[in-house]
Formats: structure tokens, sequence, C-alpha cells
């Protein structure tokens, strides 16, 4: 069971302290609440364009150049990632450099340089980075499948952007103006997660939450940004891209009537997930795949945002097969509403949902990215046994709940030989 520790710095940033016995890594991680869904219209793709730009360096490590060559010096593994959530940075390395690993991440993330002639070069990079996502079928199925479900919400758009405003728009005085307008400590968190030994526990003057709580103390306080826009009530809709093409990649978007705030009903959506879509023994992979062979890729997974839940049930396959993989999955979905599953499906899928769970726990960098989302997304407890526990309690009535609790009412996209037409009459 990991050792748990948090406290407030002056500067009103959390600091999660997680020790995981058994490790000799550290991850190091920095995540505010100033995902896509906090942009304003113009600014939609500045939130994962501003994660890019930070890494050209900061105080200390002034290139990008330094940035990575100092990374490289202590063995570690640096990387980030935006969501419609939140955006955040993480440094994995030996338990004995975690402190110069921190000290590397505070800097060009807490004080990072912006340079307008880098913002300028690391243009073309992004807009590579949207051009290749265009170009897979699947990235662009996933884009389509935001959209349908929550329309021109911030949910609705790509986290990416769109080369236009990247090209365009974006310029170094928008990208300074959003950075002090979201990143406001008091609604990030930073986090410590594994062999924590290493790390003083005392700052230079005896006290405080030692030079790991120093090194976070430069994130300067702010005040705390608005609130994000509510999302929007679910308004069911159909969007095609046609390709011409031998191959499809279909969505399906359901909205749960699942509360969010409550972990318990996220534990069971998590669980009937996982029996309807989310292992091979799964409804959706039993039947979809190796009975009827109409998908080599078949599964489900259920998210939950700050506000709304979502089940995303998707496959990869031949075109020929997608109206009828479409209508065969719609109707597994109202088989499970009307007679709720078997009691030893619930128990497979409890065991298989909280081992995977067990197993990703493993690594430091799921824990640390785990609590990130736990205490930033939701405002709850970042121990990871917690989340392990719920889902081994989830009984069988409270899987046939959130069963009944997914209605027959579906958003749908689909990148492929297709129409509305067609998938709306299947």
């Amino acid at each position: 069971m990991p050792e748990i520790a948090t406290s407030i710095l002056a500067n009103g940033m959390p600091l999660h302290r997680i020790s995981v016995p058994g490790t000799r890594a550290v991850t190091i991680l920095l995540a505010f609440d100033a995902g896509a869904r906090t942009e304003r219209p113009e600014e939609n793709g500045m939130a994962h364009f501003l994660e890019h730009l930070v890494f050209k360096g900061g105080e200390k490590y002034p290139t990008y150049r330094a940035v990575n060559e100092a990374a490289e010096g202590i063995g570690a593994v640096l990387n980030a990632y935006t969501s419609h959530d939140l955006v955040a940075f993480h440094i994995t390395a030996r338990a004995e450099h975690a402190l110069a690993a921190a000290d590397l991440l505070t800097d060009f993330v807490g004080r990072p340089r912006i340079d307008a002639g880098e913002l300028d070069r690391e243009r073309g990079v992004v807009v590579q980075e949207i051009a290749r996502a265009n170009d897979q079928p699947a990235a662009v199925a996933e884009h389509l499948i935001d959209e349908a479900a929550f329309g021109a919400h911030p949910l609705g758009r790509p986290v990416l952007g769109t080369a236009e405003h990247i090209r365009d728009r974006f310029n170094r005085e928008g990208m300074v103006a959003f950075r002090s307008r979201r990143w406001a400590p008091a609604r990030g968190a930073a986090f410590a997660v594994g062999n924590l030994e290493s790390l003083p526990a005392t700052g230079a003057d005896g006290d405080g939450e030692g030079a790991l709580g120093e090194l976070f103390a430069r994130f300067q306080a702010q005040p705390e940004p608005g609130a994000y826009e509510p999302a929007p009530s679910f308004t069911p809709r159909v969007l095609v891209r046609e390709r011409d093409s031998n191959q499809s990649h279909l969505r399906m978007s359901y909205r749960p009537a699942v509360e969010v705030l409550d972990p318990r009903q996220r534990a069971a959506l998590t669980i009937y997930s996982t029996l309807l879509g989310g292992s091979m023994g799964s409804r959706l992979f039993d039947e979809i795949r190796e009975q009827r062979g109409l998908a080599y890729s078949v599964h489900s997974v259920a998210h939950a945002y700050a506000d709304v839940p979502v089940l995303q049930l998707s496959a990869g396959l031949q075109s020929s097969k997608c109206v009828e993989a479409y209508r065969r999955m719609r109707e597994i979905v109202s088989e499970l509403r009307e007679h709720g599953p078997a009691e030893s499906e619930v128990a497979r899928a409890r065991a298989y949902a909280a081992g995977a769970r067990a197993i990703a726990f493993e690594n430091t960098n799921a824990v640390a990215r785990y609590a990130a989302q736990q205490t930033i997304v939701h405002g709850e407890d970042v121990d990871p046994d917690r989340m392990i526990e719920l889902l081994d309690r989830v009984a069988l009535a409270e899987v046939v709940e959130v069963a009944t609790r997914v209605a027959d009412e579906l958003s749908v996209a689909c990148v492929g030989p297709h129409t509305v037409e067609e998938l709306q009459s299947a």
C-alpha cells in the first residue's frame, strides 16, 4: 500500500507525495486544469501548442537542446500530454536523480521562455502532426465522434486544433495570455510518485516541503481561472466522413445516466464497459469478432469528464460489414439494458478490470497520471489502491442498474464509403 502525503504550497499548488514500495524509479508530474475544453473558440489548439512550446527552454535550461541533454544526462524519460481535461508534464528517472528531474521539469514548465522564434519554427511541426492525424482514418473517426457527441461545444473540438489556427492566429502574446489565465497553481497539482527516499524531507531552512517544494514554488501564485463551459445536453447526431476505401472506422457514443461525482457509479460503469467490450471475453469481442467475423477490432471504453460520462463503442472493419456490425452492436447494448448481464460475466469483468489496474499501477508514471485525473478533474483521493478497491466491490446489482441507464440514444461517427442516411436507416 502506498504512503501518501499531501500538502498545499505557499503558491496554492497541492503537492502529493505517493511513495510506492519496491521500485527504483520516481515520476515527477505537473498538471493543470487547462485542457482543450478551457479554450475559447479562437484558441482551439492553443493548450496543445503551448505544451510543445514550453519544452523549448526555461531559465536554467534555456534551449530545447539544454532540456533534452539534461534529461538524457540523468537517464530520464521526459514527456507531456494534453487532453480535453488537462495538460500535464512528466519525467521519470532513477530514484537517486529525483531532485535533478524535478529541477529540470519545474524550470522549463514553471519558467518557460516561450520564444517567438521557436514558436514560429514549431508551427510547422504541429501542422504536420495535424496532417498526420487527418491521414489516419481511426484518428479522424475519434475527432468525428467527439463532434457528433458534443457539437460545437469545446468537448466536440479536436485537442490538436486546426492548421489554420496554428499557422495564422497564434502568437507569443496570445500563448502567454492563455498560460497566465489558465495555469493557476491552485487549479493544478504536483506529484512525486515512486521511490522517494532520496528526496530531502526539509528545505534549506529546516522546514516546509523540502527541496522538492522549493522547486515547485517556481510557479507564481495567480487568481484561479473561471469555470469552463458545462457539457451540453445530449443531442444525438450521425456524422460521416466519406472515403473511398475497403475499410471503415465506426464509433458509437452513448451518454449513460450515471452520476460522475459518485466514484461508485463510475466504477460500476467501468465494469459494465469491460464486460460489454473491454476484453477478449466481452460480449462485443466474442460475438462481433469471433462468432460473426464482422470486425478485426472492436471494443468499448467508458470515460468520465468532470461533469458528464461517455460510453464509446469502436470498430475497425471491412466496409461491406459496417452496417451489419453497427446494427448488432446496438442490439447488444439493448439486450444488456433489457435483460442485464449474467453474474458470471460481471465477476469476470470485475476481476479483469481490477487486475488491469493493479498491473498498470506497477508503473510510477501510470500512478501519477491516474492521481492527476483523480484530483484535478474529479477532486478525489489520489490513492491508487482506492480505485482497485472500488472495482473489487462493484456488485451485480450496480452493473445491472448501469445497463438500464444506457438509453437507446446515441451519436454515431463513421469514416469510410458510407452515407448518413445509410446509418440512420440501419
